[in-house]
């Protein structure tokens, strides 16, 4: 229980920091940034988290990466949290819910370790595993497959994507193995990647 007090006591007197993000010096934000990682990873070496400032207040985000194995750690580090005011304290990344800007393609593109996607442009083909027909798979079709195909991030760049538009637990939960292709001129059966959770909601 140690490692938790720590974290959230460390988190709750330097809130502030983390909450005037653009405000503080980047050398200042870094020093306390990196602090409450270590601080995170006394308890578990293998979680992370993410801030998310919005107009009123922000949003902390303790993930496991995908990882279904830590899921018990990280809602227990959740479930310890205290209330500090304009903070969420939120166990998993969450399904966007706004699709809006992937139908528009006016999303901002992520870029990965030199490989840049965008959602808007990615789509799948529902796959079958006729030994287990209840298991989901999908193939990801891109528009630059072909540019990135031997680039060894580029599987580690799309789950980051499906993680990030989906939420955490359904990624780790409902997919059970994803392909890669090249996005073809015939787009006949391929549904846009925005839909999904959609689809997986649907399925299930």
């Amino acid at each position: 229980m140690n490692t938790i007090s720590n974290f959230w006591n460390y988190f709750e007197q330097n809130n502030f920091v983390f909450l005037l993000l653009n405000e503080i010096p980047n050398d200042e934000l870094k020093i306390h940034f990196n602090k409450l990682i270590q601080i995170l990873h006394q308890y578990n070496k293998d979680l992370d988290l993410i801030i998310k400032n919005k107009k009123n207040g922000a949003e902390l985000i303790i993930t496991a990466n995908g990882n279904p194995y830590l899921f018990k750690e990280v809602e227990l580090l959740v479930h310890h949290a205290p209330v500090v005011e304009r903070w969420k304290i939120t166990a998993f990344l969450q399904p966007e819910t706004n699709l809006t800007k992937y139908e528009n393609g006016t999303e901002k593109p992520l870029d990965f370790y030199g490989i840049t996607l965008r959602i808007s442009e990615m789509y799948f083909i529902p796959l079958e595993n006729s030994n287990k027909p209840t298991d989901l798979g999908i193939k990801v079709l891109l528009k630059n497959y072909i540019i990135h195909k031997d680039n060894t991030r580029l599987r580690e760049a799309v789950y980051v994507h499906i993680e990030h538009l989906i939420g955490e637990k359904a990624f780790a939960n409902d997919i059970a193995f994803i392909e890669i292709g090249q996005l073809g001129g015939n787009q006949k059966n391929t549904i846009a990647l925005c839909y999904l959770h959609a689809y997986i909601l649907v399925k299930q």
